[in-house]
């Protein structure tokens, strides 16, 4: 017979009692210490005078909570999230409330709806949108920029030197990189006083301003798209994210008479981590109807890796999920949207269509241009296409594989994917979305002539 050990009893020395304005709460020096080592909980833990803190019950009691379980209670919502946070502050538990409030992986794309707005001053609507993967907010409107921290509660306004500002980008809560595709230089910005940290620029042979097209970033790079102002000439620069001294530069192109491919800067950076390599899109239209490239570069050794050449239903925007491993788009003549698999991409060549339409097959050659500006990216396992004022979103279907001749499984031929319209009937419809943009577990949407950010998020538990 199997003896079972009895479970360790709690020693004396174990638990701890802490007087917090008058109301005893008795814990374990195990749970205070999930506040960190240099918290005033931890040093609590360890003390053997009197615990006596001169702070509210209350809101101690929701923070106790969130050590003994990771999560916050239910009844947390019937408190003012500015109190919360500064009482997280005083016992050094913002980033333990920071991460249980707008963690990423708590970002529910099918609970998602419009929750609130946050206005914006002066009459110009947003250009850009750039979120840290835990909430904070920043948003370009005209030649100013307006930042919001992570709980969305405090708001700092800075002006530019920008006439208006297309690109931005967060390099932290504090900082971002800005550009404009008519004045010259990318701008460091401190946001906290509105400097100019260091303003990066590129050289080129013709020695004119360098104006920004995009901006993009790894963990390691910070990455700017660049073109001459006498739009002769482009480049990608790529930077030490750290110290944003020059690393090398990438897809340099010198224009000469009709070369339309060369002309065309890359307008979306993104960096593709599964693969290590850097996605850069660029369009044009013309005469003959809107063309396009998407190359996919590796820094290290300054080739293009996959090069997809766009001329039937060039693309209005482009995405790349790590997640599902393959590349999005929405076309500009069907608005539909359209997928790749990744790793269907070295076999193709200038002859061949790798797309995959998800949407209706029979709008990709009317040429109404229904996808002019929609918008599409991606979050997690779903991807999120704008078309008007409504947005669909997209999901993988998982099947199981096919077997090919020889019996292997063939990962490329059983993939379908659904769409669902987001929202409430209330939240659909309205202006025309200009920006979709993911932060913690939120989706931040602009619309055309509106001076607003609309908050998506779920319902779920905290405030």
């Amino acid at each position: 017979m199997q003896c079972l050990k009895p479970e360790p009893e709690l020693t004396t020395t174990n638990v701890v009692t802490i007087n917090v304005g008058g109301e005893n709460f008795q814990t374990t020096k195990q749970t205070l210490t999930q506040a960190g080592p240099n918290s005033l909980l931890s040093q609590l833990a360890e003390t053997t005078s009197d615990r006596f803190v001169d702070r509210d019950p209350v809101y101690f009691s929701l923070l106790l909570s969130l050590l003994r379980t990771g999560a916050l209670p239910s009844k947390v919502k019937d408190f003012d999230l500015r109190d919360l946070i500064e009482e997280s502050r005083y016992y050094g538990l913002e980033s333990l409330l920071t991460n249980s409030l707008t963690n990423p992986s708590q970002l529910d794309a099918f609970a998602l709806q419009k929750s609130s707005i946050l206005p914006l001053n002066g009459r110009d609507s947003p250009s850009a949108v750039a979120t840290t993967p835990f909430g904070s907010l920043h948003v370009s409107h005209g030649s100013k920029i307006t930042s919001f921290d992570w709980s969305l509660t405090r708001k700092s306004t800075i002006l530019t030197q920008f006439p208006a500002v297309d690109s931005l980008l967060a390099i932290s809560p504090d900082t971002a990189a800005a550009g404009a595709t008519d004045f010259s230089g990318l701008q460091i910005l401190d946001l906290q006083n509105g400097s100019v940290k260091q303003t990066l620029n590129w050289e080129n042979a013709t020695r004119s301003g360098s104006t920004v097209q995009a901006i993009g970033s790894s963990g390691e790079f910070l990455f700017t798209s660049f073109e001459s102002s006498r739009r002769n000439s482009n480049s990608i620069m790529v930077y030490d994210l750290n110290t944003l001294s020059p690393v090398t530069e990438i897809g340099h192109n010198e224009i000469f008479g009709a070369d339309i491919d060369s002309a065309i800067p890359a307008t979306k950076l993104r960096w593709v981590s599964r693969y290590g390599l850097v996605m850069a899109s660029g369009s044009h239209s013309g005469l003959s109807g809107v063309s396009g490239n998407i190359r996919f570069w590796d820094i290290r050794s300054g080739n293009v890796v996959f090069e997809l050449k766009e001329k039937i239903d060039c693309f209005s925007d482009i995405c790349v999920s790590d997640n599902l491993n393959a590349v999005f788009k929405v076309g500009v003549n069907s608005g539909e949207v359209f997928y790749t698999d990744f790793r269907s991409l070295s076999s193709v060549n200038d002859n061949s269509n790798p797309w995959i339409c998800l949407g209706d097959k029979r709008k990709v050659i009317n040429g109404k241009k229904e996808g002019f500006g929609c918008k599409i990216e991606n979050h997690g396992n779903q991807v999120f296409c704008s078309k008007g004022g409504d947005i669909e979103l997209w999901s993988e279907v998982v099947m199981g594989s096919a077997k090919t001749s020889n019996g292997s499984e063939d990962q490329l031929t059983k993939r379908d994917f659904k769409k669902n319209m987001m929202g409430r009937v209330k939240d659909m419809g309205g202006s025309r979305i200009t920006n979709l943009a993911f932060g913690g577990n939120k989706m931040f949407v602009t619309r055309k002539d509106q001076q607003v950010i609309e908050i998506w998020q779920g319902s779920a538990r905290g405030i």
